[in-house]
């Protein structure tokens, strides 16, 4: 019998024996399904899209974005409130929240979450340079006192990575990772974790509006297939997952619009591209670098791929927080990747061998890189040789800082809704050689490109405000597509679908759902 059936049908039975002292009540826990395993729960240390989902259910952050990119309060009490200098930010905060451990929420809570993330977190872009010192003067009051005044602080107000957790629950895990517990204050409590299975419950103490459902069963399955079959056959509510198989994902969007199911869409937030290993031969040439950028068919892969579901990008920045279409990033152009692959000896029996390597378990990866060299194959044979490498993703990811990969394709959604939490990810170097980055995250991206010019542009931006900072930003990923360290490839939004007797999966923003929100209808 199949293996994540047998999942499935434990976790409603685990369902039907915590509810079965109700009689003649049908449970109201959604089993919501997705694609791969959770490492941690640990804010400090979660990075994947399914992990900060259901942090998202589990804490709060200070503040929220709404669709127009304002700040509103969560755990905060009220707008945060600037020195002359800019220099501090004072944050009054509620005085009704409660840890799921029975602490009182409160400003060293704060304090402690967020000079733990400072210590350990490994998004360190989130935090960089900007907190100089956390202050907390009374209960219910953090002053945080920056090095320098920043404009990007909003994404640091509303980041799921700075979640607040109980200092007297992770007192023993102030240095180190707690990767299978929580205890936030969020709407839902963590019942039981494991990589595969997490089951969350609602937190009868919360502060704000209560959950709609009795509690989220989320169910991880190994492949594509599975999900789609277990969402048609109803073994389970909610599919929650963007790297399912396009074809599938096609008929999903078919199956909705007969209303067979319903699907919710997030905007388009996720940006996949390839990153090149710039310090090494034969990527350090920066013509061989934009000849195989030039021989990327983007509307070709969209089509081919996606069946034109995910839209072909030539940026590293979402449309949604550009003011503008422009693209700057080189366009599809075989012939003139021929003449520059000539120029620097390739071609006329000198083929130049390009090892792609893609994630196994994420079903686009691969179809992109045969796609792709079918299409090479096509016009640049006597050019190009790609050279393709299926790896785990996990593997892929704990690697990347070693540059084992020539060229590899990832994926990348911003921690916050603004363009440095898509730049600076992927191009901000903190120790320099030239153009060969030795330490920051462009090491961490598999790139280990940096330019001293980008660092002194991420300076100046964070000194301004609107359209200012924004051409900052701007000229930042101007440059970098001119040195060309990565070949942005689509971008995509995620989405969800469920069973018609649930309710429509709705995305915030920052491309989270609200599982609080889910609820069976029709009843």
């Amino acid at each position: 019998m199949n293996k994540n059936f047998l999942i499935a049908i434990f976790i409603f039975l685990i369902s039907l024996t915590q509810y079965s002292c109700i009689p003649n009540k049908k449970s109201k826990r959604i089993i919501v399904a997705s694609s791969g395993k959770i490492e941690s729960l640990d804010p400090a240390r979660a990075s994947t899209l399914k992990a900060i989902q259901l942090l998202s259910s589990l804490g709060d952050t200070l503040y929220e974005l709404n669709s127009e990119g304002e700040l509103i309060p969560e755990l905060a009490s009220g707008m945060p409130v600037f020195s002359k200098n800019k220099l501090q930010i004072i944050i009054n905060l509620r005085r009704d929240v409660l840890f799921h451990d029975g602490t009182a929420f409160n400003s060293k809570a704060i304090k402690f979450s967020f000079d733990r993330f400072k210590r350990i977190g490994t998004m360190n872009y989130i935090l960089g340079n900007k907190i100089k010192s956390i202050e907390t003067p009374s209960e219910y009051k953090v002053i945080i006192n920056l090095n320098k005044p920043s404009s990007s602080i909003n994404g640091l107000l509303t980041a799921v990575n700075l979640t607040p957790i109980s200092p007297t629950f992770y007192k023993d895990y102030s240095d180190k990772f707690l990767n299978d517990k929580f205890i936030g204050t969020g709407k839902y409590i963590l019942r039981r974790f494991s990589n595969e299975i997490q089951i969350i419950d609602p937190n009868l103490n919360y502060w704000g509006d209560k959950p709609n459902n009795e509690g989220i069963s989320f169910v991880g399955y190994s492949n594509s297939s599975s999900l789609f079959g277990a969402l048609k056959s109803k073994q389970i509510d909610v599919l929650l997952s963007n790297s399912i198989d396009d074809s599938q994902r096609n008929k999903l969007k078919s199956l909705s619009e007969n209303k067979v199911i319903k699907e919710g869409n997030s905007a388009a937030t996720e940006i996949s591209f390839i990153s090149l290993r710039t310090n090494s031969y034969p990527l350090n040439n920066r013509n061989v670098r934009l000849a195989i950028a030039k021989s990327l068919n983007r509307e070709l892969i969209s089509n081919k791929v996606s069946y034109g579901l995910r839209l072909p990008t030539r940026s590293l920045v979402p449309p949604i927080l550009k003011k503008n279409k422009r693209e700057l990033w080189p366009k599809y152009d075989p012939i003139e990747a021929k003449v520059l692959l000539k120029k620097e000896g390739f071609c006329n029996g000198n083929i130049l061998d390009f090892p792609l390597t893609y994630r196994s378990n994420v079903p686009s990866d691969k179809l992109i890189a045969l796609s792709w060299k079918e299409d090479i194959k096509n016009n640049l044979n006597e050019c190009i040789n790609i050279q393709l490498n299926g790896v785990e993703s996990t593997t892929i990811y704990k690697n990347l800082k070693l540059g084992i990969y020539a060229a590899v394709i990832l994926d990348w959604t911003g921690a916050y809704s603004d363009p440095e939490a898509y730049l600076t990810p992927l191009l901000s170097c903190s120790e320099l050689d030239g153009e060969s980055c030795k330490e920051g995250e462009s090491v961490y991206s598999g790139s280990f490109w940096g330019s001293n010019t980008v660092e002194d542009l991420f300076l100046e931006s964070e000194n301004i405000n609107g359209i200012g900072r924004y051409d900052k930003l701007i000229e930042i990923e101007l440059i970098a597509s001119e040195s060309i360290p990565y070949i942005p490839i689509w971008i995509s939004s995620q989405k969800a679908w469920s069973q018609n007797e649930v309710s429509k999966p709705i995305f915030n923003g920052a491309g989270i759902i609200s599982m609080s929100d889910l609820e069976f209808i029709n009843e």
